[in-house]
């Protein structure tokens, strides 16, 4: 039995009863990092599932005498529920693998002949998803092993709260500054799970910080309770997860350019998202939002096709965090941020809610819009409306249809800002208006 804080050695159980099938799943796989168990009949593969540990994917055929693939992945699914299971069928047999996938459980058939490379690609997939999943059971072990911890710490404490009041004071700040670790433990978690993310694809970097930065300075404007500000902002750091499950061509190609099946296996990372956080309960509902952050709100989007207020809200506000991000890049101008706000209005109603909208322009502009310059003066995206006398243009002033209405430089007073103000009403430019200001005026 392997000790819960060491990840062990998956094995993957292939049965057929023909003797070249196995040895040519024995040779495909020999390079693999599991190991590879044969049966020769469903009886053999159910003595080796009783008596074998750390099985992660069972791949059996469907035309078997005696026990039929789906007869024995039934069975195999009564004694191992969490093992994924493939069946392996002949074109002739396509709805006895549908069978087999009904009955037992299977994830997904194979057709004979398969392709090797495609059929390793699988197979790797699948394993790939039960060591995340095994490793977050196992994250969530620790962390019940240490709730316990907690639970008998305060039983033990409450025990002796009329003769030891001090020292019961003392311990229940200890129970609770441990608890305190605790969270951070799991929210350090997220960040480090954050972090894979980003050395699994160097494009993302930063990407996920400033999506949830975003994302939880939109919801805080909205109002919404602490705790699903707090699912929002941990949805919105892991929201790309399940791109580590995604082989890198698609990870790096455009999906204009990919295949329908390619197109498919690509959308597929939001669900595996979800998934691979599933096991730690206490992201669950953040999970959710993972699954949903891809959906449009004229319904498009994917991997459900949800639409409006179906699309959970905070899976609509990452959404649209995420698309800004991605807009902006790691080194956004003011310019940019104008641009950003301008392509995003376009979108709204087809891709995204546009009740969300003014709550994105204010974090927005407050987390890229300013650059510091050497004289002290700092660069702000404004609304019209918090304009000020003795603020500077930095930028030529146009209105929405093009026209120039102040050029760069141009100190604003009262006339000034009356007339932006009268533009903003008739020919509504998008973004705000970018200004100088002291940086001791922002203190104040």
């Amino acid at each position: 039995m392997s000790d819960a804080n060491t990840p062990v050695e998956i094995k993957v159980l292939f049965v057929d009863d023909e003797k070249n099938i196995l040895s040519s799943l024995r040779r495909l796989t020999m390079d693999e990092d599991f190991e590879t168990l044969v049966a020769g009949s469903g009886a053999e593969g159910l003595e080796i599932l009783a008596r074998e540990e750390n099985i992660g994917l069972v791949v059996s055929d469907q035309r078997m005498p005696e026990m039929t693939g789906a007869e024995f992945l039934a069975r195999a699914r009564e004694l191992h529920p969490d093992i994924p299971r493939i069946v392996l069928t002949g074109y002739a047999d396509v709805s006895a693998a549908i069978d087999a996938i009904n009955k037992g459980g299977a994830c997904r058939y194979i057709k004979k002949p398969w392709e090797d490379q495609e059929l390793l690609q699988i197979i790797r997939s699948e394993v790939d998803r039960f060591r995340l999943q095994q490793e977050n059971k196992r994250l969530q072990d620790i962390i019940r092993a240490k709730n316990e911890e907690l639970e008998d710490w305060n039983r033990r404490l409450k025990a002796r709260v009329l003769e030891q009041t001090g020292e019961i004071r003392k311990k229940n700040e200890k129970l609770y500054a441990h608890n305190t670790r605790l969270k951070k433990t799991l929210r350090g978690i997220i960040e480090a799970l954050s972090n894979l993310i980003e050395l699994r694809d160097k494009s993302l970097n930063s990407h996920a910080e400033n999506v949830a930065a975003l994302a939880r300075e939109m919801a805080t404007g909205m109002n919404l309770p602490e705790a699903e500000r707090d699912c929002i902002y941990e949805a919105a750091l892991l929201h790309d997860i399940g791109k580590i499950g995604i082989p890198d061509e698609l990870l790096h190609g455009r999906i204009e350019d990919m295949s329908a099946p390619d197109v498919e296996r690509y959308m597929q990372h939001a669900i595996l998202g979800q998934t691979a956080i599933d096991g730690i309960i206490d992201l669950r509902p953040a999970g959710v939002l993972i699954r949903h952050h891809h959906e449009w709100y004229d319904g498009s989007g994917y991997p459900e096709g949800r639409r409006g207020d179906d699309i959970p809200l905070g899976a609509r506000i990452i959404a649209m965090a995420d698309y800004a991000d991605r807009l902006l890049g790691p080194s956004p101008s003011q310019a940019a941020v104008k641009k950003a706000i301008g392509s995003i209005k376009e979108l709204c109603r087809s891709r995204f809610d546009p009740e969300l909208l003014p709550h994105l322009e204010k974090p927005l502009l407050e987390l890229y819009g300013q650059v510091v310059y050497a004289d002290g003066k700092v660069g702000m995206i404004l609304d019209p409306k918090e304009l000020r006398p003795g603020m500077l243009l930095a930028e030529d002033l146009y209105s929405g249809t093009g026209l120039m209405l102040l050029k760069k430089g141009t100190n604003l007073q009262e006339p000034q800002i009356e007339s932006i103000h009268r533009y903003h009403l008739l020919d509504p430019f998008p973004g705000g208006v970018t200004v100088l200001v002291a940086e001791d005026d922002l203190n104040q």
